[in-house]
């Protein structure tokens, strides 16, 4: 994987999170999720479109891409290095003792080269400007994008200014060798779409319609962002991997069941599992089911045997202080620099009009109610929820000196707290 500095981010656009330390599709999520539940909370709807793209890094026009190298100061023998680098390149086809002719390859970046994400995140940089010229919002991993408008009244008027937005994100890929599909694109109307009546979002001739939920970046959104949907994929994909290692079971050495659950179970329910804090319990209830099957799976124990022994035994965080942990984590970076910038922008520390005692308590300001009126907005959205969660932490934990020692201080707090131990607090 190519990882990017922080201080190489004004080579891509700020809401490119593909490939980039302390960036990913967690947090494009949480701050796309964020803004959709914001937009709700102020009694409005949202259209999402997810953009798909055909072969993109395979189309990409190597001219254009040097052009878009120089015009951000590389030149000389890095520039001819690139131009080697991209040239001359060739591919065929093997089966068996079989093999064709070489065929040139005038356009694409390398596929498995660890400088082909950077390169193609640099080429499509203009995109995300493009995009927000027209109002909207946009999200990029890759050749993955996610822009969205939210709106009070007037859905014709949205449904216009996206359609615009459309045609001009059409016509700049055309120009620069990337193959929009209309027929995979997908919008989501976040919102009652009851209250709206028929809309049709047509792109290039095609009918957009309006999808009951949609997977965006491996998590599945609804049109109320219940996650519900999510929740019960997630819950059956990590059962199906139970059942699998359950029978695998008695030949796995004793010392390497814990490893698997880990990369086959627990990975699945921690996949983007910020996005389930503030969640009903009944609705995270299937996921904890899992872990504690899972739990009782690697200690042998028996099915009428009480759980809370065993995952404390295990030191395993239930599912929902484990949403919790994700989300202080991803505050720390933000705050810290270890983490995308339009995290950062949506935290900001207290401001003490007069000096008192909690003046220099490193504590975030937690959106007033009048900003955020509904419950589901105070409990789910990260911009209310991190604040929260990040003031309810001791001094010493906010001020830890590094990533890894936050993480280890903050897991044996909220362990704490889960099987409420004394001195928890």
């Amino acid at each position: 994987m190519c990882i990017l500095k922080q201080d190489e981010a004004d080579y891509l656009d700020p809401f490119q999170s593909g490939f980039r330390t302390g960036h990913g599709t967690e947090t494009a999520l949480v701050a796309l999720v964020d803004d959709l539940r914001r937009a709700l909370d102020r009694g409005e709807h949202a259209f999402l479109v997810l953009l798909d793209l055909s072969a993109a890094f395979d189309t990409v026009d190597h001219g254009i891409l040097l052009d878009r190298l120089e015009g951000m100061g590389i030149g000389g023998i890095v520039l001819w290095w690139f131009r080697s680098y991209l040239s001359d390149r060739h591919q065929r086809v093997a089966l068996g003792d079989e093999v064709s002719d070489p065929w040139p390859l005038s356009c694409g970046v390398p596929q498995g080269s660890i400088l082909s994400p950077m390169l193609f995140n640099i080429y499509v940089k203009p995109l995300g400007a493009i995009i927000r010229r027209f109002g909207l919002q946009c999200h990029q991993y890759a050749d993955d994008t996610q822009l969205y408008l939210s709106f009070k009244s007037s859905p014709e008027l949205a449904v216009d200014t996206i359609s615009k937005c459309l045609e001009s994100v059409s016509e700049w890929m055309g120009g620069n060798r990337l193959k929009l599909n209309p027929d995979k694109t997908e919008v989501l109307l976040v919102g009652d779409k009851r209250r709206l009546g028929d809309i049709d979002l047509v792109f290039n001739g095609v009918r957009l319609p309006l999808k009951d939920q949609v997977r965006s970046l491996g998590v599945i959104l609804d049109s109320q962002l219940s996650m519900e949907a999510q929740i019960l994929a997630a819950s059956r994909a990590a059962w199906y991997q139970l059942h699998l290692i359950q029978r695998l079971r008695p030949y796995l050495p004793v010392h390497l069941l814990p490893r698997v659950v880990h990369a086959l179970v627990s990975s699945r329910l921690d996949y983007c599992n910020a996005l389930y804090v503030g969640l009903p319990l009944k609705t995270v209830w299937k996921l904890q089911l899992v872990q504690n099957a899972a739990a009782r799976l690697i200690r042998n124990s028996r099915r009428r045997d009480h759980i809370t022994p065993v995952l404390e035994d295990l030191h395993w965080l239930p599912v929902v202080y484990r949403a919790q942990f994700k989300v202080l984590v991803l505050t720390f970076k933000a705050l810290y620099g270890f983490g995308p910038v339009y995290l950062k922008e949506r935290l900001q520390h207290h401001q003490i009009c007069r000096p008192t005692r909690s003046a220099s308590q490193d504590l975030l300001s937690v959106p007033p109610v009048k900003t955020a009126r509904l419950v589901r907005t105070r409990e789910r959205a990260f911009s209310i929820v991190a604040p929260t969660l990040w003031n309810s932490l001791p001094y010493d934990l906010r001020r830890a000196p590094s990533l890894p020692s936050f993480r280890q201080a903050l897991k044996t707090w909220l362990f704490r707290r889960a099987y409420k131990i004394l001195g928890a607090d």
